[in-house]
């Protein structure tokens, strides 16, 4: 591994958040100075990073203050959650992310940054290619003509022209990455704004073997899952790289959400039943990666299977549980539920 004798300054905004803490120690152990930015602390361990501001960057002169003496900023903070968040707080996500975006754009311009990167989502697809639980994988030109994610996908892709437009009159280079289904330990697994595997982990230690958990839609929709630490090094691969177009992250295997229960399921040694409900949010039929462009320009592609990556999710957020056991009893206990799509409104990052 190379470490650098002057470390280049780094800004990881969203830094209190799921990737974005994971971003800062991946690139602490490279060497780099970083400066964490977020209106929170990370929630479930120590930042590593050299300066951590907590700040709210919808506001102007906060993302000034940030990009302040910065050569490259990774740009994650974002109104974000699961589907039953983005389907019901979609003023909210627009106008809080927006804001954010286009304020960290013009505010390293200014500071003179070198390079930025975006984290855009696999919800800037159209709907119309995404209707049929066999899906075809989709391909980065496949985003036009657009018809995205109501709200947070509408947002993502607007965020995305406006950095092709930044290199393009100014001379900022900028880097967009499209996520495909992030999860790992660290991540939120209740409270409203977990995704799936998360929810699915913690709904599945919450009930006894035999024992039946709720799984929204009839489960026949098909999604494909990326690890976090692939997502941390693919982000990284191309921030260095010249490929200055927007680029998918994720893994290209795809399962429907019953075999993702079915998976978690095993990972805990239970057998689990599964109820459907049919009214609650299920975004997409379907939805896959495809990863042809990403190994040719950054010559890997992800690399933790999707087994590995769920064993390593359900026992940490399992442990997660189990040490607070005021607020839940595993294994079939009476403890209030959580569902995801309750939470209120307040400034998260991705």
């Amino acid at each position: 591994m190379e470490y650098m004798t002057q470390p280049t300054r780094v800004l990881v905004t969203g830094a209190g958040g799921f990737i974005g803490h994971h971003l800062v120690t991946y690139l602490k152990d490279r060497g780099y100075w970083v400066r964490g930015v977020d209106i929170k602390m990370p929630e479930y361990e120590d930042s590593k990073a050299d300066e951590f501001l907590q700040l709210d960057l919808r506001r102007w002169e906060n993302c000034l203050k940030s990009t302040e003496g910065i050569d490259e900023v990774y740009s994650l903070a974002a109104e974000m959650g699961g589907i039953g968040f983005i389907e019901t707080h979609k003023a909210h996500i627009v106008h809080d992310s927006v804001l954010i975006s286009t304020h960290m754009l013009e505010a390293s311009r200014q500071n003179d940054v070198k390079r930025y990167l975006f984290t855009s989502s696999a919800c800037i697809y159209p709907g119309y290619k995404q209707q049929e639980t066999e899906v075809t994988p989709l391909r980065e030109e496949d985003a036009y003509p657009a018809d995205p994610e109501d709200g947070y996908g509408w947002e993502k892709l607007f965020t995305e022209r406006t950095c092709r437009h930044y290199m393009e009159d100014y001379g900022l280079e900028t880097r967009v990455v499209r996520f495909h289904n992030i999860f790992g330990p660290l991540g939120t697994y209740d409270g409203g704004r977990e995704k799936s595997p998360a929810a699915i982990c913690r709904k599945v230690a919450l009930v006894p073997d035999g024992g039946t958990i709720e799984v929204w839609g009839d489960g026949l929709q098909t999604r494909s899952y990326c690890y976090i630490d692939d997502c941390v090094e693919g982000i990284y691969r191309l921030m260095r790289s010249d490929f200055r177009e927007p680029l998918n992250l994720g893994q290209d295997r795809m399962i429907s959400i019953n075999e993702l229960v079915d998976m978690v399921s095993s990972v805990a040694g239970k057998t689990v039943k599964r109820e459907h409900n049919l009214n609650a949010p299920q975004g997409v039929r379907g939805r896959n990666s495809d990863n042809t462009r990403l190994r040719q320009v950054l010559g890997w592609e992800p690399e933790v299977t999707l087994e590995d990556g769920l064993a390593r999710t359900y026992e940490w957020i399992r442990s997660q549980m189990a040490s607070h056991p005021e607020k839940y009893e595993l294994d079939g206990g009476a403890a209030p539920a959580v569902e995801e799509g309750a939470a209120q409104p307040s400034l998260q990052v991705a």
